[in-house]
């Protein structure tokens, strides 16, 4: 199931560690980290079509704001989210494997007690996830 349709994302996200999801801001599945946002799949209006926002590095927000469909995250920091319109050229695996780095990402700005609690630790350790 894509990333791109909330069973496919929620799904997705139900596998990576101590993760939660809630409904919030309007009727998007945002993911969370420790109470931290690190993923969210919004709907576009007026058309209603899914859109994917994630926490990334700054040299990623560079590469990735290149490509046709993607850009800056409206209502988040500038340069460390963006969001990914529904046409956008990238495949699920590309997606799948950005998310869990932002996962990564704000999991490694929590605490070292919450991430131990959490059992993050070694994901922590472990550093950027290369293919």
């Amino acid at each position: 199931m894509s990333i791109r349709l909330r069973a496919g994302f929620e799904d997705f996200i139900s596998g990576l560690p101590a993760t939660s999801i809630v409904r919030q801001w309007g009727d998007a599945s945002v993911a969370k980290v420790g109470e931290k946002v690190f993923a969210l799949l919004g709907f576009d209006e007026p058309e209603g079509r899914p859109a994917l926002v994630f926490k990334v590095t700054e040299f990623t927000f560079d590469m990735l704001t290149e490509l046709d469909g993607v850009g800056q995250a409206p209502y988040f920091a500038k340069r460390g989210w963006v969001r990914v319109a529904a046409g956008a050229g990238l495949s699920d695996g590309d997606l799948e494997a950005y998310v869990v780095e932002a996962h990564r990402l704000v999991a490694s700005k929590l605490t070292r007690k919450l991430q131990a609690e959490l059992g993050l630790s070694e994901l922590i350790a472990a550093g950027p996830r290369r293919s």
